[in-house]
């Protein structure tokens, strides 16, 4: 009963997260390259015109540094998550962990030895 819900955990609440972590990323890369050129733009002109430009262009970056900031952060509560459940069935289940562990121990050796 518990290894469903482990599996539950991981794959229904991971595919959504990862899916979420790539659009937030894509929407940073995307303010990134507005605010690149934007600063680029900025670069040819003077006046006020350029120095409006400037400080859209440095809006434009500290709203993405702050973004990638939430999202770093978003992803260290995501892997303590991960870890404190991972900790929990190995706790709830010691003698399937030893065995997969050997096991994985066994098939490792058996490739390094053909190599």
């Amino acid at each position: 009963m518990r290894d469903s819900s482990l599996t539950r955990g991981l794959n229904g609440s991971g595919r959504s997260y990862h899916a979420a972590m790539r659009d937030t990323a894509d929407d940073t890369k995307t303010l990134v390259r507005d605010a690149q050129s934007l600063l680029q733009a900025a670069a040819t002109l003077t006046g006020q015109k350029a120095d409006d430009l400037r400080a859209r262009g440095m809006d434009m970056l500290d709203q993405a540094l702050g973004k990638a900031g939430q999202y770093q952060d978003q992803a260290i509560e995501k892997s303590k998550e991960l870890a404190h459940t991972a900790d929990v069935y190995v706790k709830d289940n010691p003698w399937r962990t030893v065995l997969a562990a050997a096991g994985v121990g066994l098939l490792v050796g058996m490739l390094i030895r053909r190599s």
